[in-house]
């Protein structure tokens, strides 16, 4: 199920928000952890065994590390290791096996280990993800443990950000599990927060995406390079709108129940360069990897060489977190390589450059890693990027002619102006404001409703991790 369906918005969402506010407060968590439980099992009920599986596992773990911290870092310890196992045992079986089986047979040129029918587990990544955060706050004395399993089971499986994020500390949420504050204003700045993002979704996002898809569909040769830009841009696009949508809406959702979430994304499109799009897109995932990786390996404070390695090692992670694909791993070395060329070579003259110059450094690069991360396998890359120096082809004005409104549209909607321009109006618009939002509010549902009813069915790209 995800939150731009019909069944999430006509069925699941209005009964789970009903029964929510009319049980006792002592219950709302058993009641979030239920209807989270039945959100994630709408598709696939079997691997709600594997969730539950991991969910008990960690609780256990947790209770043995925080247990022993103090009274013996051994033991402590052990209980973590184990909890890394397990969960990256997990993960590892379901998403990486057949790529290392296809990988070791393709290596020794015959079949070493069979390839097996596996279904991915949707939004395995961040739930393991959020449990192991969990498990290693515990063990460093960031966090308690969960004396109730439903508080725990809560906090990693609550339907909003169980799928695609962000990915939620438990100390950030432990006191929310408690108590948190319902209101009426925080209620409906939810659903204010939610609108929003299902519109991205459904008329920004979807859009662009089947621009994208008509463009990816003609072949490298006769692609021309015009239409190729227009493509690039468009999923770069559709990515953001998407997945930004997705955190919008989650967070929209927590709010509605009565918790606050971390902000997922800052305008990355505005960074002045890639270091600081990395500071503004998934920030929840870029943070995880910084504060569980990146400096317990030593972060920057080492010898170059030594910093080197951490960089190419959280990289390469955080390209195998997205999938088991070498596009990704690929994708990940990229990223890996423009940030440390910031730092040791060219960085502080990019400083130095106006304003204009270091955006338009940030946006090709980011143009160009989107059409490795999006590339089905190792050499598409390569394809795709000789068509952007392709001779014009005859459709290629008439592309670009015919997508410039909804590339305007975008490019507005991808920078704070709009959200500091609404905020102005509110403030000085007074109850005629309020009457214009409820109105827009509205209209944006309709919209969006329209826009569901009349399109394919079109998950959130990030519930694939």
């Amino acid at each position: 199920m995800i939150f731009s369906s019909l069944e999430f918005l006509e069925f699941f969402l209005p009964i789970t928000l009903l029964v929510y506010f009319l049980v006792p407060p002592a219950w709302r968590n058993f009641v979030l952890f239920a209807v989270s439980i039945v959100f994630y099992g709408w598709g696939e009920p079997t691997l709600v065994f594997l969730m539950l599986v991991t969910l008990i596992g960690d609780w256990i773990f947790g209770y043995f590390c925080g247990k022993y911290r103090e009274t013996d870092k051994k033991k402590a310890k052990l209980w973590l290791v184990i909890s890394c196992v397990f969960n990256l045992g997990i993960l590892g079986f379901f998403k990486y096996y057949n790529f290392f089986a296809d990988n070791i047979s393709l290596l020794f040129g015959r079949y070493i280990l069979a390839e097996l029918d596996i279904t991915l587990p949707i939004g395995i990544s961040f739930y393991t993800f959020q449990a192991m955060s969990y498990v290693i706050d515990v063990y460093r004395g960031d966090a308690e443990h969960s004396k109730r399993f439903s508080f725990f089971g809560t906090y990693v499986a609550l339907f909003p950000q169980l799928i695609a994020g962000p990915i939620v500390r438990y100390k950030d949420v432990a006191d929310q599990l408690v108590s948190r504050e319902h209101s009426v204003s925080k209620f409906a700045s939810g659903v204010r927060r939610f609108v929003c993002g299902l519109a991205k979704k459904t008329i920004l996002a979807d859009t662009a995406g089947e621009v994208w898809k008509s463009i990816i569909a003609i072949p490298d040769a006769e692609r021309g390079a015009l239409t190729a830009w227009l493509g690039i841009i468009m999923f770069s696009f559709q990515i953001y709108f998407d997945f930004s949508a997705y955190s919008d809406m989650a967070i929209g959702l927590g709010r509605m129940i009565g918790f606050e979430f971390c902000e997922n994304f800052n305008y990355p499109y505005m960074a002045k360069s890639i270091t600081d799009f990395w500071r503004r897109w998934h920030m929840s995932l870029s943070t995880w990897f910084r504060d569980y990786v990146y400096i317990p390996l030593g972060g920057n404070r080492c010898k170059p060489l030594r910093h080197v390695f951490n960089i190419f090692a959280v990289w390469f992670l955080t390209g195998m977190w997205h999938g088991a694909n070498w596009c990704f791993i690929l994708w990940g070395v990229y990223y890996g390589t423009v940030l440390l060329l910031e730092k040791y070579v060219w960085g502080k003259a990019l400083a130095k450059a106006p304003a204009a110059l270091q955006h338009l450094y940030s946006l090709i690069l980011i143009l160009f890693g989107w059409f490795i991360f999006e590339s089905p396998n190792i050499a598409s890359p390569a394809g795709y990027a000789a068509s952007l120096f392709n001779s014009p082809a005859p459709l290629d004005g008439y592309e670009a002619l015919r997508n410039c409104v909804l590339i305007m549209i975008m490019c507005i909607a991808a920078t704070p102006y709009p959200a500091a321009l609404w905020k102005k109006l509110l403030d000085r618009g007074g109850k005629a404001a309020r009457c214009l939002e409820l109105v827009l509010i509205l209209l944006g549902i309709v919209v969006s409703l329209a826009f569901i009813t009349a399109s394919d069915y079109s998950p959130f790209l990030y519930t694939n991790f």
